[in-house]
C-alpha cells in the first residue's frame, strides 16, 4: 500500500463497537473482496471490502476475519484468516501478510491461514447459536454480482441450517456513521491531497485545455502524495457538460467563456474525500456566472450550519430546497407563482437543483450511516448544492466535506481549499 500504516489500535476500537452490539453466543463474519477479472489475464485493481478492513486493517485479498466474543477458548475470540505466503508468491506477486504482520496491522492475536478456516470455522459453530452475514443494505447499492460475502453465505446457509440468521449492517450502520479522530485525521489527509491537486490545476486550466488533461493534471498531484489516486470517477465538466450530473467522458475541450464543474477528489488509506468546486475556464467570471455562483454559494454556507447534532437528514434536505427557492427566485429563474403551484413531491427547485445535498462520507465515498436518526457529534457529511441551468450552458456546484460537532457549527475538511470568487480569480490569473 502507499499509504502509512495505520495505528492498530483504530481498528481494536472499532471490532470491540461491532462485538458490543453481538447477541450472546453469535459469530460474525466478514470475507474480502474477490479480485474482478477483465479477460485474458487481465484483471481490474484489488479494492478491499471497507467493512474488513473497517475492523480489521487488512488491504489483502482472500482475508476473513471472525468475530466470536463469547467462544470458550478467549484466542477464538477474534481471529484473522490470511492466505498463505511464500518464496513464489513474493516474487511474482509481492510480499503478502505474514501472520506477525497481521497482528502488527489489526491488532489480532490469533491469525491462521485460509487453508485452516472451514475446520476452525465448523468447530467454533458448534459452541455458537447465530451467524451474522454482511449483507449490503446501503440505501445505494446495485450489486449485480455474486460477490465473495455471496457465496460464503449461501454455503453456509447449507451447511448449517440450524444456526439463527442474523445480520451485520444495521450494527455497522450504527458504528461506522460516527467516527473516531484517527478515522477524521485520515480524512483530513485525503482532503489535503485533493486541495493540492485542486491548486496544481489552477494554474493550468486555460481556454483550450481538454478535459482529461485536468485530470491528468490532479491525479499526477494525487498518487504523488501516496494516494491511490480518485475516490471516485472524476466529473470533469465543461459548459453544458455540467449539466449531466454523472458525466464522466472528460473528453471536450475546453473553450472561452466555459465554467468547468470539477467533481473529483482523492483517496488516501482506502478514506474518501469528495470535493465539487466550478471554475471560469479563462480565470475570470461573468457577472451572470458570479450571480449564480454567489448564490449556490449561499445556500452552500447556509446548509453547513444546520448540520448539527440532532438534525434529521430528510428533514435537513427540505430546508435546503427552501434556501435554494429563495435563491432561484432572485436569479429569476424561479417566480411565486411557480412555487404557489409546485408539485409537494417535486417542488419547483427540482427543475434547477434536482439532487441531494448530503451523503455520509467515510470509507465510501456514498458511505454507511444512519439517515433516519437524528445526527451525532462526529458523522461526516458532505454539503452540495448546485444550480443547474441548460439553456445559459451553465451548472454550477459546491461541496465540501464537513464533521458535525458537539456543539456549534462542523469543522469543514475542506477549508483551505479555494472557493471564494476573488480567491479563485487571483491564483488564476498568477
Amino acid at each position: 500500500m502507499k499509504y502509512a500504516q495505520i495505528d492498530s489500535n483504530l481498528f481494536v476500537k472499532n471490532r470491540k463497537k461491532f462485538m458490543g452490539q453481538m447477541r450472546p453466543k453469535s459469530i460474525a463474519v466478514f470475507n474480502s473482496n474477490d479480485i474482478y477479472p477483465i479477460g485474458a489475464d487481465s484483471t481490474l485493481p484489488f479494492e478491499q471490502d471497507r467493512d474488513i478492513f473497517y475492523l480489521s486493517g487488512a488491504d489483502q485479498e482472500e482475508t476473513i476475519l471472525l468475530l466470536f466474543p463469547d467462544a470458550m477458548d478467549p484466542k477464538h475470540r477474534e481471529i484473522l484468516f490470511v492466505r498463505e505466503t511464500n518464496d513464489h508468491i513474493a516474487v511474482w506477486e509481492g510480499a503478502k501478510l505474514t501472520k506477525e504482520k497481521a497482528t502488527e496491522v489489526s491488532g489480532i492475536e490469533t491469525v491462521c491461514w485460509l487453508t485452516d478456516f472451514d475446520k476452525i470455522f465448523f468447530d467454533l459453530m458448534t459452541e455458537a447459536d447465530t451467524i451474522y452475514f454482511n449483507t449490503n443494505e446501503h440505501y445505494r447499492q446495485a450489486v449485480e454480482t455474486q460477490t465473495r460475502e455471496a457465496r460464503f453465505i449461501e454455503k453456509c446457509k447449507k451447511e448449517y441450517p440450524a444456526h439463527q440468521w442474523a445480520k451485520s449492517n444495521p450494527i455497522l450502520q450504527n458504528i461506522r456513521g460516527v467516527k473516531e479522530p484517527e478515522e477524521i485525521e485520515l480524512m483530513q489527509t485525503a482532503c489535503d491531497i485533493t486541495e493540492k491537486g485542486f491548486r496544481r490545476i489552477l494554474g493550468f486550466v486555460k481556454p483550450g485545455v481538454w478535459e482529461h488533461e485536468i485530470e491528468a493534471e490532479f491525479l499526477h498531484e494525487f498518487v504523488r502524495n501516496r494516494s491511490k489516486g480518485f475516490a471516485y470517477s472524476p466529473i470533469i465538466a465543461a459548459g453544458n457538460n455540467a449539466n449531466v450530473l454523472h458525466y464522466l467522458e472528460n473528453n471536450q475541450e475546453v473553450k472561452d467563456g466555459d465554467m468547468i464543474l470539477l467533481d473529483l477528489a482523492a483517496e488516501y488509506a482506502n478514506y474518501s474525500s469528495d470535493m465539487t468546486r466550478t471554475i471560469p475556464a479563462n480565470g475570470r467570471f461573468t457577472d451572470r456566472q458570479k450571480e449564480v455562483y454567489s448564490a449556490v454559494l449561499r445556500v452552500k454556507n447556509e446548509a453547513t450550519k444546520m448540520l448539527v447534532p440532532g438534525t434529521i437528514w430528510a428533514e435537513f434536505h427540505k430546508e435546503v430546497g427552501k434556501l435554494m427557492t429563495s435563491e432561484l427566485i432572485g436569479l429569476g429563474l424561479l417566480d411565486k407563482a411557480d412555487v404557489q403551484n409546485e408539485n409537494p413531491d417535486w417542488p419547483a427547485y427540482k427543475k434547477y437543483f434536482m439532487h441531494g445535498t448530503s451523503h455520509h462520507i467515510g470509507l465510501n465515498t456514498h458511505d454507511y450511516g444512519e439517515l433516519k436518526t437524528p445526527m451525532k457529534a462526529n458523522m461526516v457529511f458532505t454539503v452540495e448544492p448546485g444550480i443547474y441551468i441548460p439553456a445559459e450552458g451553465m451548472g454550477i456546484r459546491l461541496e465540501d466535506d464537513v464533521v458535525i460537532q458537539e456543539k456549534g457549527e462542523p469543522f469543514n475538511l475542506m477549508h483551505n481549499i479555494p472557493i471564494e470568487i476573488e480567491e479563485i480569480e487571483e491564483l488564476m490569473n498568477k
